[in-house]
């Protein structure tokens, strides 16, 4: 007999991964593919969207070709801030800009001065001043600089939407990612920001639903409940949602860092926009305020740059255990050694130094740095929040070093772990679910681990 599951596609910048969970939201397949990047026309790195979209009908296909799963339903997790723009027959009109590529100054000063102030604009839309990563910018953007292909956009569909559409046929807007830094919404009207209308960017975006929302399709003679797809921070913060009563904090960890405060209460001040902090969006269109940090991008260029100075293998930092003593050696006398290139800190040197003989120390140095960086993110996102509880998830939660250290500057908090490896693959099978959750379900199912401090010997 099949088991009946629900497919999960997690598409992350580096990572693409496929889950099947079944009805009671275990794990029972995944696999995963990363892709080279291509160019676009002005020669910047961007995804390969043909090579996502054959990857995923084709491994979609071989599931529910085989004789162990039954495919119920579908649905779509995927990194934000990254439109694909359609035309009138569906088809793609331009790459899928990648949101690190860099905008003129010009395109962006002229949106400042006919739609700012800056702050309060970016107080009011939780979107700090982003360029690329401000997809609403991005739409501005096409439309001031590529006219003709605005003018052929039929809809501009982010990419969990164009995910699904590519098996729904069916564009929608959705609101965590409408409401992911676009620019787009404003918090305070509940609705688009004045200038979206001024600039007739809404008739380029198809009516908003709710990640809940289900539409049954007959593919290939099978009926399956598809969902509308979710931005993957809201996706990861799902699952403890629906478990727990009591405030926390969840830092969702991969390429970004995200610390999410679903408990904050009110709007973004100046203040908070000042420290970094913007709006996400819960499925149902409420805010929730979150802290970003380039975490794992900038560790993985700064472990290459560990690996070449030591002449050690690629994979070497994974086998790096948390040392109280180098710690404690590293810590008496600390500097900031990391000139970072991806993330910007007012402490770091003009050019990175390594005084290390072994590579664990210059590790333990970096890690250091990193974890001082996410503590001021965590704290950025708490605000006034009296929060106890923290949750960390995704790629670092297995990193012994980053924990350690974590647990240790936020010592005044509880901090636990889960099964890295999903991410927000679960929250996306969820939203789409009606079960309702015991209070109990991840710590019976996902094995959460409580971190101590550690206490140092001196």
């Amino acid at each position: 007999m099949k088991i009946k599951v629900t497919a999960v596609f997690d598409i992350g910048r580096t990572n693409k991964k496929f889950f099947l969970f079944d009805e009671k939201f275990q794990e029972v397949h995944r696999e995963y593919i990363r892709f080279d990047e291509i160019k676009d026309e002005d020669g910047y790195p961007t995804e390969n969207l043909q090579a996502l979209e054959q990857w995923v009908k084709e491994v979609f296909d071989k599931i529910l070709n085989s004789s162990e799963y039954q495919i119920d339903a579908l649905n779509f997790s995927c990194y934000g801030a990254s439109l694909i723009h359609i035309d009138d027959d569906g088809k793609a009109l331009t790459p899928l800009y990648n949101y690190m590529k860099p905008l003129k100054d010009e395109i962006i000063d002229s949106f400042y001065e006919n739609y700012g102030n800056e702050i309060e604009f970016s107080r009011k839309t939780g979107s700090p001043k982003l360029g690329m990563l401000n997809t609403g910018m991005h739409l501005y953007w096409i439309k001031k600089t590529k006219p003709e292909i605005f003018n052929k956009i039929k809809y501009s569909l982010h990419l969990p939407q164009y995910l699904s559409f590519l098996f729904t046929g069916v564009p929608v807007s959705e609101y965590t990612s409408i409401g992911c830094h676009t620019m787009l919404w404003n918090f305070e009207k509940n609705d688009y920001h004045d200038w979206v209308y001024k600039e007739k960017i809404d008739q380029k975006l198809p009516p908003i639903y709710s990640a809940r929302k289900t539409t049954y399709i007959n593919y290939k003679g099978n009926s399956i409940k598809m969902g509308l797809g979710i931005h993957d921070s809201s996706s990861a913060l799902l699952p403890y949602i629906r478990s727990f009563t009591k405030s926390f904090l969840l830092i969702s960890t991969g390429t970004w860092s995200i610390s999410i405060n679903p408990f904050n209460e009110g709007m973004l001040t100046s203040n908070d926009i000042k420290d970094g902090s913007l709006f996400n969006m819960r499925i149902d269109g409420s805010p929730v305020k979150v802290s970003r940090l380039f975490l794992g991008n900038e560790y993985k260029i700064q472990v290459k740059v560990l690996s070449e100075h030591f002449n050690v293998s690629d994979d070497a930092h994974k086998k790096v255990k948390f040392n109280q003593n180098t710690f404690f050696e590293i810590n008496k006398d600390f500097v900031n050694m990391f000139k970072w290139s991806s993330i910007s800190s007012e402490d770091m040197p003009k050019e990175t130094t390594i005084p290390f003989d072994k590579f664990e120390h210059a590790y333990h140095q970096l890690m250091l740095e990193l974890v001082l960086l996410q503590e001021k993110n965590i704290r950025a996102a708490m605000g006034n929040s009296k929060i106890k509880q923290l949750f960390v998830d995704g790629g670092f939660s297995d990193n012994q070093v980053y924990i350690q250290l974590l647990s240790h500057y936020m010592g005044n908090m509880k901090l636990s772990t889960t099964d890295s490896s999903l991410g927000s693959a679960l929250g996306a099978a969820i939203a789409i679910s009606d079960i309702t959750l015991e209070a109990s379900f991840l710590d019976k199912n996902y094995a959460i681990k409580k971190h101590a401090p550690f206490i140092l010997n001196k």
